[in-house]
């Protein structure tokens, strides 16, 4: 270590402006672990216009690690501001902490993009022990498996005390009027998420004459992959491109939590299983709407995450053995509608706790 420093941590991030959930994961962190230990951190914006050489050198110099949520937001727009930040702190001998959320469900090129930031890391926070296995099964980079810790997700997201009305609300009350079954999907639309499988499973539900209506709050990753066009055209070959509805963005957490109120039931059926790292799984528990996904593939799975494993236990996240096939799911929603709603507080304030707690100890 070399030099005075001021904090215990500098956080990289790409401002409020950024609206995505890895800027905004990095926000609340901070915010979370300030409140627990004012003074202890600090930020450092870094964006196309913002975060010369000469200020992130004064910025790691000044704090005893430098944290990135990386990449600190979406692809393409900001990939060399922070590794050259992450490789300054490891010049000044800071202590560098990689927070990693994903690796086999990430494109090939955004894996590359990753690979400097693993290899500068002293330590790289994961959520999941999947995709820590994950990790570790690379051939090139498994051996920096061995410098992950686990940390327990929380959402990004707090269920407000109110919510806001939109057009699209006053849509999902008059479909419902109509005796449309509203099956919702939260978040970003990519590959890993299986969007077009929820596809299969309204095409089986309107077989059933249940009257589907697929409704997907978020939009699609812009990649090089062709996912909303494979997407809609998928829709059209199973007859149901006139029974769903896909958001786009939106723009307050009011407005989100408005469209909830009319979703019957929420259905991820990933392919990987449930996972500790998924976010938007915990936002769409927080409506009181029961919540049917895929089974996780390691029995493991949730052990270092209480919280998330209790919302399985009390019902409100409902689990569907990995590998069903699509009529499996079909069925869990049938019967999961029968059932009365499970009301499960939720203290959003101690799921960050936790997460701030184990991000400190690294630091």
């Amino acid at each position: 270590m070399t030099g005075e420093t001021r904090y215990r941590a500098l956080f990289l991030g790409a401002g409020p402006q950024m609206h995505c959930g890895i800027g905004q994961f990095t926000r609340l962190l901070q915010e979370t672990i300030e409140k627990h230990e004012p003074g202890s951190s600090t930020t450092l914006t870094l964006t196309r216009s913002e975060g010369s050489l000469a200020e992130i050198w004064r910025a790691a110099g000044s704090a005893q690690s430098v944290v990135c949520n990386f990449p600190i937001v979406a692809w393409k727009r900001v990939i060399f501001a922070p590794l050259a930040a992450l490789a300054v702190g490891w010049l000044l001998r800071r202590k560098i902490i990689l927070i990693q959320h994903e690796w086999r469900g990430l494109h090939w090129l955004r894996r590359i993009t990753y690979i400097p930031a693993l290899l500068l890391a002293d330590t790289i926070v994961m959520f999941s022990p999947l995709v820590q296995r994950e990790l570790a099964d690379d051939p090139l980079l498994g051996w920096t498996a061995r410098k992950a810790v686990l940390a327990p997700l929380p959402p990004n997201i707090e269920a407000p005390a109110g919510i806001e009305d939109s057009k699209l609300r006053h849509r999902l009350i008059a479909a419902k009027a109509d005796g449309r079954l509203l099956i919702g999907h939260f978040g970003s639309i990519y590959p890993s998420k299986q969007p077009n499988a929820l596809l299969e499973i309204g095409a089986i539900l309107k077989q059933r004459g249940l009257k589907p209506l697929l409704v997907y709050i978020g939009s699609f990753i812009r990649g090089v992959d062709k996912v909303e066009e494979e997407f809609h055209a998928r829709a059209r070959e199973l007859g149901i491109a006139d029974d769903v509805i896909v958001s786009g963005f939106v723009a307050s957490d009011h407005e989100v939590f408005g469209l909830f109120s009319e979703i019957d039931v929420f259905c991820y059926p990933l392919d990987e299983g449930i996972t500790a790292r998924r976010s938007s799984i915990l936002t769409c528990v927080q409506s009181g709407r029961p919540l049917i996904v895929a089974g996780p593939a390691l029995p493991e799975e949730f052990d270092h995450h209480p919280r998330f494993k209790e919302l399985i236990s009390r019902g409100a996240v409902v689990l569907v053995a990995r590998g069903s096939d699509n009529e499996a799911y079909a069925d869990r929603i049938a019967t999961v509608l029968k059932r009365p709603p499970v009301p499960l507080p939720f203290d959003f304030d101690g799921w960050w706790k936790d997460v701030a707690e184990a991000v400190r100890a690294q630091l």
